[in-house]
């Protein structure tokens, strides 16, 4: 996980404990996602080797925006906004940190708080000359933004606002300040981050004569370089609200076999021979996912609960013909849609279907969609190739009301081994 240190940090690790070390977490959206989820790691990794972990939650320089690893300046967000997802954050890390008053406890912080009576004239007197611009230039997320000669073959940036050339000042001042408020002596966070963590040990030694250090991890990829944490339908989020359990576990459960052996040391908290005797596992039988599956289980029971991972497991395999008409009543009505989101859903008149024979529901009622005729329905009925709601269908002249519906307007229609169909009672 390691990317690049400063010299001096690993002795300064192993001759100092506690020491404290920081990360910092963007709260531009109510929960943190799964590009968060490394540098989490590295703040678990922190406390259960002995040291203090401090999550900065940027609530001043979240109004600004950090230009690394950005080609566009991004929209400003209201105070209140910001106040409402720093909320949302410091539940998510009490999932992963452990929150006390001893001297290893997890602690939580807002850069707005210093800076919110931090004046422009005294920002500028007291730390801006004490940085030059030069150096702030010679910064690869600025030149980045800027496209200088030395950033030949980037994506032409469009430029750079003086607002977000000031941001690694901003975040130089954070480390600076938890400094001399909490002894705070290392910032860790994921390798674009180097230029401004570095500002930082920069500040404390001309501000505060003192020495500080800096980690970095790398930014998680996938074995083809694309870039890692997103799903067709954009972030993998923290919060079951934005990214349901069920969707979380199926990320995971859907890695790549070339990914599966880097993310499990990155995202779970299996030892070395642990992960040596799953990949032992794996290797000769690849397809039955035994990494994935390792993997998806403990970020997800981590990030939600065992019983989230429970659930989604079951709502897996009904996709793969296990569980009955009682498993697909346990779900919520938000995973059953999760589970069916790839089938068709064909909505039927809840009045109309009170009158409907199941041939009818399948064929003309369902604009054929289903089965061509009621001959076919028929047919493939006596043939036991029909199911709603995981129930065989016995006869095609059953009335519609007498089936059970799942969440009182749902039925599960299955077509051979592979065909599903969810229809909605509307």
């Amino acid at each position: 996980m390691l990317h690049d240190t400063m010299p001096g940090t690993a002795e300064h690790l192993a001759e100092h404990q506690p020491i404290s070390g920081y990360i910092g977490f963007d709260p531009t959206a109510a929960s943190l996602h799964i590009g968060n989820l490394a540098t989490i790691m590295l703040l678990v990794h922190l406390q259960r080797s002995g040291h203090r972990p401090v999550a900065l939650v940027g609530g001043a320089t979240g109004m600004i925006g950090d230009p690394s690893m950005k080609s566009s300046e991004r929209n400003l967000l209201d105070e209140e906004t910001l106040r409402i997802n720093q909320a949302g954050i410091r539940a998510q890390l009490e999932r992963f940190l452990e929150f006390n008053d001893g001297p290893t406890g997890a602690v939580v912080v807002n850069n707005y708080d210093w800076f919110k009576e931090f004046g422009f004239l005294e920002f500028l007197r007291d730390v801006g000359k004490h940085i030059t611009v030069n150096y702030m230039m010679a910064k690869d997320s600025v030149k980045r933004r800027l496209g200088t000669p030395e950033a030949e073959g980037e994506q032409r940036a469009e430029g750079l606002s003086y607002t977000e050339f000031s941001y690694q000042l901003l975040q130089g001042y954070d480390f600076s300040h938890l400094y001399k408020t909490l002894n705070c002596t290392l910032q860790m966070g994921g390798s674009d981050q180097w230029g401004n963590i570095t500002t930082g040990t920069e500040l404390i030694r001309r501000l505060d004569g003192g020495k500080a250090f800096a980690l970095t991890c790398p930014l998680v990829t996938k074995a083809d370089g694309t870039k890692f944490g997103k799903s067709e339908g954009g972030n993998v989020w923290l919060s079951p609200q934005m990214t349901s359990p069920y969707q979380f576990y199926q990320f995971w459960l859907n890695a790549a076999d070339a990914d599966a052996s880097r993310l499990i040391r990155v995202f779970t908290l299996l030892s070395e021979a642990e992960i040596l005797d799953l990949e032992a596992q794996h290797a000769p039988a690849p397809h039955q996912r035994i990494l994935q599956k390792a993997l998806a289980k403990d970020v997800t029971s981590r990030v939600h609960s065992a019983e989230a991972y429970e659930a989604a497991v079951a709502a897996s395999e009904i996709l793969f013909g296990k569980g009955d008409l009682e498993d697909l009543q346990r779900l919520d009505e938000a995973t059953l849609l999760d589970v069916f989101a790839g089938v068709p859903r064909l909505e039927v008149p809840r009045e109309q279907a009170g009158s409907l024979l199941v041939a009818d529901l399948l064929s003309e009622a369902t604009q054929y969609q289903i089965f061509p005729s009621k001959s076919e329905v028929k047919k493939m009925i006596q043939g036991g190739g029909v199911s709603l709601n995981r129930q065989k269908v016995a006869a095609a002249d059953q009335a519609v009301s007498e089936l059970p519906l799942l969440q009182d307007k749902y039925l599960v229609a299955q077509k051979g081994k592979k065909n599903y169909f969810l229809i909605s009672l509307v």
